[in-house]
Order: C-alpha cells, then sequence, then structure tokens
C-alpha cells in the first residue's frame, strides 16, 4: 500500500503574509517568477496538497512542492533567486538601487523618463548593466 508523505504545514505571520500579498499583486514590479511562487504559498496556507495548488495554478506539480520545501525551510527569503555560477556581480546592491530609484521615483530634469544611455551616464554605469538592472526587475 502506497503511504502518502505528509505536506509540510504552511504557517504565515502577518509580516509574511503581507510580503507574499505584495509581491503577488505586483509582478511587474518585483518579478512575475516571485509573484508567481508568492502565489504559489498563499494557496499552499489554505491546506491545499501540491496536487491541488499546482491544478489551481496551471503548473507541474514539482513546481509547487519546491517552492513550498523552500518556503518552509527559510521562509519568504527562501522563494527569492539563488545566486548562480559564474563571474561575481561587478555592479553592488546600492549601485542597483540607485537605478532603480532614478528609473521609479527620479525622472531625469528636463524629460518625461530616463534613456538607459543617460542613466548609465548619470550613475556611472554602462548602458548594457542598466538594460540588464531594468530586464532583471521587468522595467
Amino acid at each position: 500500500m502506497h503511504q502518502r508523505s505528509r505536506l509540510q504545514p504552511i504557517r504565515l505571520g502577518f509580516e509574511e503574509h503581507r510580503q507574499l500579498l505584495r509581491w503577488s499583486r505586483s509582478p511587474r514590479r518585483v518579478g512575475r517568477a516571485l509573484a508567481l511562487r508568492a502565489r504559489i504559498i498563499l494557496h499552499c496556507r489554505h491546506g491545499r496538497s501540491n496536487r491541488q495548488v499546482a491544478q489551481r495554478l496551471g503548473m507541474p506539480e514539482q513546481t509547487v512542492c519546491k517552492w513550498r520545501q523552500r518556503f518552509v525551510a527559510a521562509g519568504v527569503l527562501g522563494l527569492l533567486d539563488h545566486p548562480r555560477s559564474g563571474a561575481p556581480r561587478s555592479i553592488s546592491d546600492s549601485l542597483v538601487e540607485t537605478v532603480l530609484a532614478k528609473t521609479l521615483h527620479e525622472p531625469p530634469p528636463d524629460a518625461e523618463r530616463w534613456s538607459s544611455r543617460r542613466l548609465a551616464t548619470e550613475v556611472g554605469i554602462s548602458q548594457q548593466a542598466v538594460l540588464r538592472i531594468w530586464r532583471a526587475f521587468e522595467l
């Protein structure tokens, strides 16, 4: 007889719940992948099985299982992308934050929005770096 494995229960604190809701409702700002992971956990907390959540969201059951396990192990931080192999980043988190803040909240003095060239010159990085940051955050 096949024995069913017990699912790890999902219990959310107030702040975790708020963070997941925020992420799930703003895929343009945080990225579609992170928004989907947040929705997975929000569905899992209702006691649904991986299969039920997968069917409800139209995705493979293995995907739901992966993100449930990561959430149980590390909370909301477990839903973030892990660093990948390759050359180390040459742009600091604070510089990425600067690019995002200027893009989203500080329009250039004499234009409606930043061009990648102009923003690159403003913050002292390459145009390609600005474009990679914009792409990573789906801007």
